[in-house]
């Protein structure tokens, strides 16, 4: 569950609220609720296209896991979907975010629709959103 606070500090550190980064918002606690908050065991291999808004993705992940550049244990493959996989020793859980919420997301046109869209994406359960895949 994202706290306003929460949302409210990723949005000043990231700059504005949008889609991608409520989805990184929402993978990232999705990581840190299976294998632990661990500022330095935990690592993240996400996938995403090479510029926002589909980058932002990275942000939201790096707020709320603790993986970040600066530390090295975020790692960002260029690719056509939109997921990462956190690892924790020998544990692991992927968060692929589904074609059809993609879809959704191709067609926003301003910043606007997608602030509206990325709100919406705050009431929908991990279920609606992603694939879950847990070792």
């Amino acid at each position: 569950m994202l706290s306003n606070n929460l949302l409210e500090d990723a949005v000043k550190f990231h700059g504005h609220l949008g889609p991608y980064l409520i989805l990184g918002l929402k993978a990232g606690l999705l990581g840190i609720d299976y294998l632990g908050k661990d500022y330095f065991r935990l690592s993240a291999k996400v996938e995403t296209a090479s510029q926002p808004p589909r980058l932002c993705f990275t942000d939201g992940i790096q707020f709320t896991s603790g993986c970040t550049t600066g530390k090295g244990n975020i790692n960002i493959k260029i690719g056509e979907g939109v997921s990462v996989e956190f690892t924790r020793g020998n544990h692991s859980i992927s968060v692929i975010v589904k074609n059809d919420i993609l879809k959704i997301l191709d067609q926003i046109t301003s910043d606007t629709q997608a602030e509206t869209i990325g709100r919406e994406l705050l009431q929908k359960t991990t279920e609606e959103l992603f694939l879950i895949k847990r070792d």
